[in-house]
């Protein structure tokens, strides 16, 4: 069944109020008509099956049959800084990311980053890529839609692993050792909550590594393979969904 989020106050007791390109997606691509059922979202954790009653070119009012009550997020609440990477690589960590259940990314310029964004364009690319983890949040049965930002300094990096109770750095040199305990015992240690801070394809810099450890983070390896970047939070987060769901 079709799920849409919806802006909260467009939820009433009684219907739900579905506006923007959802109505697009609803009538020219679904060829849903009056009579066809939804699932509605607030992205504040309330979901709602509907039943759509009226619709218009720039509308559409669907009735609350029931309220639902499955939850679906990740136990632990996961944060990815990314750092910038090449080509469509970003949209496909958004949108896998998004599936996997991850609650945050954060994006940056590493030091080794080929990939600059313009500051003029910075707002486009990220409206662009919320759109990417909306979709994939519907798609994939998630309540919320993880947040996105744009970090512009390496420093505002720094602050926000400070608001997670466990930060790690994945780091490809460790995946050249023989030294692979560390994930485990991220996960045994059953963190609230969790920041992986990923370079970019060249990896990261001897003095983003120091600026880490000087702030309490760990470097740890996710294997003896060494991953692309856009491949090492996806790794991370069903190791994540393997131990706190499946396990459990």
């Amino acid at each position: 069944m079709q799920r849409y989020f919806v802006e909260p106050e467009n939820i009433t007791d009684s219907y739900v109020l579905v506006t923007g390109e959802d109505v697009k997606h609803m009538t020219k691509v679904m060829r849903m008509e009056t009579g066809s059922h939804i699932i509605c979202l607030d992205n504040q954790g309330k979901q709602v099956l509907c039943q759509i009653s009226e619709m218009t070119q720039n509308e559409v009012q669907a009735d609350i049959l029931e309220t639902l009550d499955n939850y679906n997020e990740l136990p632990v609440s996961v944060a990815v800084a990314q750092s910038l990477i090449k080509g469509d690589k970003l949209d496909l960590v958004i949108q896998k990311g998004t599936e996997f259940g991850a609650a945050a990314f954060y994006l940056f310029a590493a030091d080794r980053s080929v990939v600059k964004w313009d500051g003029k364009k910075v707002q486009k690319k990220v409206d662009r890529l919320k759109k990417i983890a909306k979709e994939a949040a519907e798609q994939s049965g998630r309540l919320y839609i993880p947040s996105i930002y744009y970090v512009p300094s390496w420093k505002e990096v720094l602050q926000q692993t400070k608001n997670y109770s466990t930060s790690v750095l994945f780091y490809e040199e460790d995946a050249k050792t023989q030294s692979h305990g560390g994930l485990k015992d991220v996960l045994q240690s059953s963190p609230e909550s969790i920041m992986a801070v990923i370079g970019p394809e060249g990896g990261v810099s001897e003095k983003e590594v120091n600026d880490l450890k000087r702030e309490g983070i760990k470097n740890i390896s996710l294997g003896p393979r060494i991953l692309r970047s856009e491949s090492a939070s996806l790794y991370f987060l069903a190791c994540l969904s393997y131990q706190f769901e499946l396990l459990r």
